[in-house]
């Protein structure tokens, strides 16, 4: 990342029990993105929830940059289901995984999944 969005990075989160996985929150033009990336369940998504939260409460779009997931449970699924009744939440350049999960579970049809992050960002 360079230019603007270094300016307002958040600090990078890592969720302790070795889920591999990490949480990265800047301002990208008019939205809020959160990059995530790893492996996302119950037990490693808490940075991710407290992430989207958070955005959902101060920002009118939020980006989950989902390139870097690897996996993807019910729990994941679940929690942009519900930060997008909240916001204007946009999926951006899904893993091949989780857009899997998305198409067969029909959340492609209900959740704004974009091919990029650009597009994500786009009015």
């Amino acid at each position: 990342m360079t230019g603007e969005a270094d300016d307002q990075c958040k600090p990078l989160h890592s969720e302790p029990k070795g889920g591999h996985t990490t949480v990265v929150e800047y301002a990208l033009g008019e939205a809020w993105v959160v990059a995530a990336r790893g492996e996302f369940d119950l037990n490693t998504s808490g940075a991710l929830n407290e992430a989207l939260e958070s955005a959902a409460r101060e920002y009118p779009r939020v980006v989950v940059d989902a390139a870097g997931v690897t996996f993807a449970d019910s729990m994941f699924l679940t929690l942009l289901l519900r930060i997008h009744r909240q916001t204007d939440l946009r999926v951006a350049a899904p893993s091949p995984q989780l857009l899997r999960v998305l198409e067969l579970t029909g959340a492609d049809t209900v959740l704004n999944v974009r091919a990029t992050l650009a597009d994500a960002v786009a009015e």
